[in-house]
């Protein structure tokens, strides 16, 4: 297992036992890419339909569009705080194995991030992030769009 994995699971055990539960796992993470795999197992499926709930799918869009983020952030060693205003879902076909969701927005969280930074103002961008399944679809199974909002936190003296 590598170490942003552990990191995730780690942090998910302390601060959102659900995403700690349903065991995802970090494939690559980059300035610009990142991708997330939640398997497919009793912890994550309905047992009616042997597919992905619609909660964990979007815990996986939650995780793959803001480990950019808080990585550039907790690089920054700035006093910068994000979260995610809304999110908007197209759910496509039915996820019947292990799920990818990756976003490759790292060029636009940046600019956000830097925007943040410098203005002192919440700043909000769209993140795109898309769920497929590699073993079994060729089209992926959603698409996400998470607006990301940031902002420069003052400092307490």
């Amino acid at each position: 297992m590598n170490r942003e994995t552990l990191w995730v699971r780690g942090w998910a055990l302390r601060n959102v036992f659900l995403l700690w539960f349903v065991r995802p796992r970090i494939v690559a993470l980059t300035d610009d890419r990142c991708e997330v795999v939640i398997p497919l197992s009793w912890r994550t499926r309905r047992r009616d339909i042997h597919a992905m709930y619609l909660g964990v799918l979007v815990m996986g869009a939650d995780v793959a569009g803001g480990l950019i983020a808080f990585n550039l952030i907790a690089r920054s060693k700035k006093n910068v705080s994000f979260l995610f205003k809304d999110v908007k879902g197209e759910f496509l076909k039915r996820a019947e194995d292990d799920v990818h969701f990756v976003c490759q927005d790292g060029a636009k969280i940046r600019d956000l991030v830097s925007r943040a930074l410098s203005t002192g103002e919440r700043q909000e961008a769209t993140v795109d992030v898309t769920a497929t399944v590699p073993t079994k679809l060729s089209e992926p199974v959603a698409r996400f769009a998470l607006t990301l909002s940031v902002k420069r936190r003052e400092s307490k003296s």
